[in-house]
């Protein structure tokens, strides 16, 4: 620990661990960060083990009992090693937490629950997987609103105007508002995800364009709970290739515990109980 402070002194006059007084992160360097990723630089195996990587790792959080809640393409740090890292976790809470605040994620990664009010769950992190998903593809927002009004003409445009049922758990005022919008029919996903705009696939391999789309199909479903959920996204054939039980389940942690978000402690109260 006080080989960190040593290199820490480079900034600040502290000498030792004990000396300190403030809180410092120090994490791995990535080499950038997936907004600057190219899926004409890499193939099928890249695109398919990159998105293995993030499921896993929101895996571990889900299972947990935190969703990440801002999951974007410049929240996803990789090497060059083909290594993938999530980050930014300012956002992030615990699933079972009692405010579970409307205005999170950046706009274009909003999942519609979270758009409308309705309340919302872990999955909610898979929507924004399924836009990144599809921007690596394409390296387009697959649903570029201007605004939280706009957001959610650009999904139906794309995905379709959900039927009556999923309005029933909205407030009067958006159920109103909804239904004076045009009827959207649903895009094609060929249509959006041609074969063209992919790399090149081996024969009789399931790392194909076909499979990827379907992957990104079931990820954008406005309706939550006709969302596919994460352990089962890890088991589709487009990353399944990639399964280990090690990563997959990985060592046991237990669910996060947000009342230390509500404890007041002084510094020295902080540093026994951390350092000891």
């Amino acid at each position: 620990m006080n080989q960190v402070a040593k290199l820490l002194n480079i900034y600040t006059p502290q000498k030792s661990i004990d000396e300190f007084s403030d809180v410092y992160l120090v994490m791995e360097l990535m080499d950038g960060n997936l907004s600057k990723f190219s899926v004409q630089n890499y193939d099928q195996e890249h695109l398919s083990f990159s998105m293995y990587q993030m499921l896993c790792g929101v895996n571990h959080l889900h299972k947990s009992g935190i969703i990440h809640r801002d999951l974007k393409p410049s929240n996803i740090g990789f090497h060059a090693n083909a290594s993938i890292k999530l980050l930014d976790f300012a956002l992030a809470c615990a699933e079972n937490s009692a405010t579970l605040k409307g205005y999170v994620t950046t706009r274009h990664y909003r999942s519609p629950e979270i758009i409308l009010g309705a309340g919302y769950k872990a999955n909610a992190d898979v929507w924004s997987l399924g836009c990144i998903f599809a921007e690596l593809i394409t390296k387009q927002i697959l649903f570029p609103g201007t605004n939280h009004v706009d957001q959610w003409t650009k999904i139906i445009s794309v995905v379709g105007t959900p039927n009556s049922s999923f309005y029933e758990s909205l407030t009067d005022t958006t159920k109103s508002y909804l239904n004076s919008l045009p009827f959207y029919s649903a895009k094609s996903w060929e249509s959006l995800f041609p074969d063209s705009i992919f790399p090149p696939w081996e024969k009789d391999s399931e790392l194909t364009a076909a499979n990827a789309r379907d992957l990104i199909s079931k990820m954008p479903i406005i309706d939550s709970k006709q969302r596919i959920n994460v352990r089962d996204a890890i088991n589709h054939p487009y990353v399944k290739l990639w399964y280990k039980k090690d990563e997959v389940d990985g060592p046991p942690s237990p669910p996060y515990d947000n009342t230390i978000d509500d404890i007041e402690h002084n510094v020295e109260t902080w540093k026994n109980k951390y350092l000891s």
